[in-house]
């Protein structure tokens, strides 16, 4: 395995501005990532993410994420799913309203405001259901640790774009595929000293396998770039 960041949860938030509840997302992800879990949560800018921005995208892929909605069409929960993968848990807001038995809000009014607290407590506590559990990068599901402690001390809240987490870009049959953790690996390979060859290539492919889906029919193709983008990096290093 590759050194890689500490796992943590992404939280993705609707953007939407013509109804109430969607400020309410903001502001209960703001409270969840500033104070309620600061150290276990980074935000994703879903406007950013919708763009193509690779480290959102690649966190996604990589990390557990929470999608936060403020109405059923769910624009934050299939963003997600349609570019990184299907979101490990969904708060939707209007759900919460008729739960708390809160009507129609024109504006951020006071029980918008408990409406606000509800939803960043619900995200928290699915926060620590997904760190209490170990997450399957390759099966996009969990299995079971030790829940997050809570923490009271406000931070600035960081975001997934920084989180670290290497991508490479690679051209396998023709397609621009981005990969998971492969400077990483090479990384690692190289300062092994494991040269380019056969043997070394598969231990590539099985390593990139773990953070990365590689089709079985395609392996031979994986192969041959795999071997390819290794002596290049082994040349430029």
């Amino acid at each position: 395995m590759v050194d890689l960041p500490q796992k943590k949860v992404g939280i993705v938030a609707c953007s939407g501005e013509e109804l109430a509840e969607g400020t309410v997302t903001r502001l209960a992800a703001l409270k969840v990532l500033e104070h309620l879990r600061p150290k276990d949560t980074v935000t994703i800018c879903l406007p950013l993410f919708l763009a193509g921005g690779e480290g959102d995208r690649a966190f996604a892929r990589f990390y557990p994420t929470i999608a936060i909605d403020g109405c059923d069409k769910r624009c934050a929960a299939k963003a997600t799913e349609m570019y990184s993968g299907k979101p490990a848990a969904s708060v939707l807001v209007t759900d919460l309203m008729t739960e708390r038995e809160i009507g129609t809000m024109r504006r951020l009014n006071e029980a918008g405001q408990r409406l606000v607290d509800a939803t960043a407590d619900r995200t928290a506590h699915l926060v620590d259901d997904l760190l209490g559990k170990k997450w399957d990068r390759r099966a996009g599901e969990f299995v079971g640790e030790t829940p997050a402690a809570e923490e009271a001390e406000p931070v600035e809240a960081t975001c997934s774009c920084g989180s670290g987490i290497p991508v490479q870009k690679v051209n396998i049959d023709g397609r621009v595929v981005t990969l998971i953790a492969l400077p990483a690996i090479f990384q690692q390979f190289h300062d092994m000293g494991k040269a380019p060859g056969d043997g070394v290539t598969r231990e590539l492919l099985d390593m990139v396998k773990v953070y990365n889906v590689v089709p079985a029919e395609q392996e031979a193709s994986y192969l041959s770039m795999l071997e390819r983008e290794y002596t290049v990096f082994r040349a430029k290093n």
